[in-house]
């Protein structure tokens, strides 16, 4: 995934929040209107699942010109609303969160990507599965060499590397995260991660059909990270972000080529029970 199709929406060119109250009157409504979705479009698919409220203290609108641009962008079909328990609460009423829908992965994607899935499929037909899962090796291969030297100066803190690696992928147009999740007691310290969440794939198409290049994917970020890792959930198996688990209670990395375990099987775990932490 090292070419990846950059975010077509991330801000550039964007008007500032003055725009959204009417204090440039040069700009005509409707393009400003459609410049300003764009970037609630690009917040929704880095933060998401993310509140009105939260996109609003982001975006610096106002409640009603946020709730504005996602009714029309749910009307779209771009969006969805996921309903998300708070943390600690009763039996209240669920809050609501907007994430990227399928229709709007699909919307980022790479032209080429139906020719690519023909093509694999005749030489999964010609020659085999392993095959395909070669072209996958080399494939992230490229992205390994590059990000590898970056994730090396990071030391060996396994957190600092899975940060390095996140900003890495970000710049591929991966939109990624990483965020620490420290275990408290009683729980052992050695349960402590860091969940890598990535909001956008430009291959998402292709490795529905493909499962191996996530597999691959996550056989590179294990060797990078330089602990065994395991991924919970992809956008092509239905999820709302690919998340990675990367445990960093364990002992400190000690290069690039540290030998993993397979990664656990997408089957064993559900795509509800990942979201951004």
């Amino acid at each position: 995934m090292s070419n990846a199709t950059a975010v077509p929406f991330a801000g550039h060119g964007a008007p500032s929040a003055s725009a959204e109250r009417g204090h440039i009157a040069a700009v005509p409504v409707a393009d400003t209107d459609e410049r300003t979705r764009d970037r609630v479009l690009g917040a929704v698919l880095e933060h998401g699942p993310v509140s009105a409220a939260e996109l609003g203290d982001l975006l610096g609108f106002t409640p009603a010109a946020v709730r504005r641009h996602l009714d029309h962008l749910s009307r779209s079909g771009v969006i969805e609303v996921k309903r998300v328990a708070k943390a600690g609460a009763g039996a209240g009423r669920p809050a609501r969160r907007y994430v990227l829908s399928s229709q709007g992965q699909s919307s980022l994607g790479n032209d080429y990507l139906d020719i690519a899935t023909l093509a694999l499929k005749q030489l999964k037909a010609v020659a085999g599965e392993e095959a395909v899962r070669q072209f996958a090796v080399e494939r992230f291969s490229e992205m390994e060499r590059r990000y590898a030297p970056e994730i090396e100066r990071a030391g060996s803190d396994i957190t600092a590397r899975a940060r390095v690696l996140a900003e890495a992928l970000s710049r591929d147009g991966f939109v990624a995260s990483a965020a620490s999740i420290e275990a408290k007691a009683p729980l052992p310290a050695a349960l402590s991660s860091v969940q890598l969440c990535q909001g956008h794939c430009p291959i998402q198409q292709l490795a529905a059909e493909f499962p191996v290049f996530c597999d691959v994917e996550t056989e590179v970020f294990s060797r990078l990270v330089g602990v065994d890792v395991r991924r919970l959930s992809t956008l092509a198996r239905g999820g709302h972000v690919c998340t990675t688990h990367i445990p960093t209670g364990r002992l400190a990395a000690t290069g690039p080529n540290v030998p993993q375990t397979a990664p656990a099987s997408l089957d064993e775990v559900t795509n509800h029970q990942q979201e951004r932490p």
